[in-house]
């Protein structure tokens, strides 16, 4: 299956002629009106430092329902007790840095870039991308954010320099998405860790199916100015 070149114009292939890898298209830009479209067609940008932009779409695909996911009996005692603090929305550049800087830190490659960081900071201006902070005694200790199209959150990236502070905060956000009737998060690529917190894989043709009608309902544009574990 042939990767296709992307030009000046915002349009992308239909996502289901991906290679057999998840690559789809090659080029383009990270401009918001991009970048939207592709989110809501299941295609998301992922490549690294010196490379052009590389555009995914792979299948199976690893999504969460939120009201499954897994809250283990030591988190539920951390976030009864209070331990974290969480806000969301209040500062989404740190929240994106800090995702990088963590794996630069254990050695390993970030896709996100400074031209990525700028990339979702606009999406975040704009009403499209979101955090969670989770603190501690007033530090940022954990968090992740994403992009929310419709009824659907797409999970980016999260870190955690405290135990279980990126888990709290993706407890946080299922939470909170399944009050706002979420249909399910999209958490892309499939990882062990995600798979433990009650990630599942679904075809490619479910998902798809799901999205579309999944971006179809009005969603939650705007500031997410809300906090805690409800």
């Amino acid at each position: 299956m042939p990767v296709f070149n992307l030009s000046s114009d915002i349009i992308f292939p239909p996502p289901e002629l991906a290679r057999e890898d998840g690559l789809l298209a090659v080029g383009g830009d990270l401009a918001p009106e991009r970048l939207l479209m592709a989110y809501q067609m299941g295609i998301f940008p992922w490549y690294s430092d010196g490379e052009p932009i590389l555009w995914w779409s792979p299948v199976p695909r690893l999504i969460m329902e939120p009201a499954e996911f897994h809250l283990s009996k030591r988190l539920a005692r951390q976030l009864r007790r209070q331990v974290f603090e969480f806000t969301f929305d209040q500062d989404f550049r740190a929240v994106i840095e800090s995702c990088a800087a963590c794996r630069i830190e254990r050695g390993e490659p970030t896709w996100i870039t400074d031209e990525m960081i700028e990339a979702y900071c606009r999406l975040h201006e704009l009403g499209f991308a979101h955090s969670v902070e989770c603190c501690l005694n007033g530090k940022l200790v954990g968090g992740l954010y994403g992009v929310a199209v419709g009824a659907v959150f797409c999970g980016e990236s999260m870190f955690s320099t405290v135990s279980n502070s990126s888990k709290a905060a993706m407890a946080v956000l299922a939470r909170h998405l399944c009050d706002w009737g979420f249909d399910f998060i999209d958490c892309q690529m499939r990882t062990t860790h995600l798979l433990s917190l009650g990630e599942k894989e679904i075809s490619g043709p479910e998902f798809f199916y799901r999205l579309q009608r999944a971006i179809l309902k009005p969603g939650r544009k705007g500031p997410w100015l809300c906090r805690g574990f409800t």
